[in-house]
């Protein structure tokens, strides 16, 4: 049996039918179960009540083989929660319970953006040396250390995984919200004229590549998963073509991006909301993330789905009314 966090977010809602369909009996995490009725659904799916933070629920552990980590606290915004709480500290709470209850292999879902400022002219592969600009970045790159520490430390296996920028159906913030809802909306915004790099990575090939490692993840080791990089502009007129939109793009120089997002997160702070452009967005959006995955595709059998045949799916899904259940996701 599987003990999965964070099977009830944007790659959860992808993961636990991947687990499924792989033949694994899970045991689930949730803050709160009564809210993800859609598990029951998964005949082989057991929801248990708790909370990595503090270390609630942990106890649900004792049985289980293998661990599945994909929980984490994610925003822009630096104000969007305790960062630390959830992805440092949760993370030892799970590391220490995985040891205590002899766990075989131990997954950990991390990010490509704990590179925060990746160095010009070079491809980040796994070895690039990471600089995190934010809470999120520098809070999940803490949380590799102890995955790391644990496994030089412990009997304990362990694999971290760091995906690209999630897309994909069931998603609707970050890179879905800039690059798909938005446009569709007609606000189509260019930073510096869209010549920057991004890494998406589809959402269903996050959660294939979390089974591929339970089977063929060399213990240690850490793998990026991401499609191909492609520059803003790209991703738009792949999104325009595929979605017939045909509103005008609004080209923003830097200095006017970064200095709007800042503005907006200074105004943040008075109203306890989230921006519209947050500044953290900076990192992510004026950089060059030119990402390579062939280290996965060598050892994991990784396969990225191209960037044309996600926004298509995507776009569907947002077309269709952005439905909560998808029937390719059935066990």
């Amino acid at each position: 049996m599987i003990f999965v966090t964070g099977g009830t977010g944007f790659l959860g809602r992808h993961l636990v039918p991947a687990l499924c369909r792989a033949g694994y009996p899970l045991r689930i995490l949730t803050r709160s179960p009564h809210k993800h009725g859609w598990l029951a659904q998964y005949p082989q799916v057991e929801v248990v009540q708790g909370d990595i933070r503090t270390g609630e629920g942990l106890d649900a552990i004792a049985g289980c083989t293998h661990i599945v980590h994909a929980a984490g606290l994610f925003s822009m915004w630096q104000l969007a929660g305790d960062f630390e709480a959830t992805n440092v500290t949760g993370t030892k709470n799970l590391l220490q319970a995985a040891v205590d209850n002899n766990i075989q292999r131990f997954i950990h879902v991390s990010t490509i953006a704990v590179i925060g400022t990746p160095q010009v002219g070079r491809i980040i592969d796994e070895q690039h040396p990471p600089r995190p600009s934010d809470k999120y970045q520098l809070t999940k790159l803490q949380a590799e250390y102890l995955v790391s520490q644990y496994e030089r430390t412990t009997d304990l296996q362990t694999v971290i995984l760091r995906p690209g920028a999630f897309y994909g159906p069931l998603g609707d913030y970050a890179f879905n919200r800039l690059f798909f809802r938005d446009p569709m909306r007609g606000l189509i915004v260019e930073p510096d004229g869209g010549h920057y790099l991004t890494f998406p990575a589809y959402i269903g090939d996050v959660a294939g590549s979390v089974v591929s490692a339970l089977k063929q993840g060399r213990s240690g080791e850490t793998y990026n998963i991401c499609g191909t990089s492609i520059t803003h502009k790209e991703v738009y007129d792949i999104v325009c073509e595929l979605a017939d939109l045909s509103f005008p793009r609004v080209y923003l120089p830097n200095i006017l991006g970064i200095t709007g997002a800042a503005l907006l997160t200074m105004l943040s702070r008075l109203t306890r909301t989230e921006p519209f452009y947050p500044l953290g967005l900076r990192s992510y959006v004026f950089n060059n993330w030119w990402v390579t995955s062939e280290k996965a595709q060598s050892e994991l059998g990784f396969v990225p789905t191209d960037f044309h045949t996600g926004a298509e799916r995507t776009i569907a899904w947002y077309r269709a009314g952005q439905l909560t259940t998808l029937p390719e996701l059935q066990c």
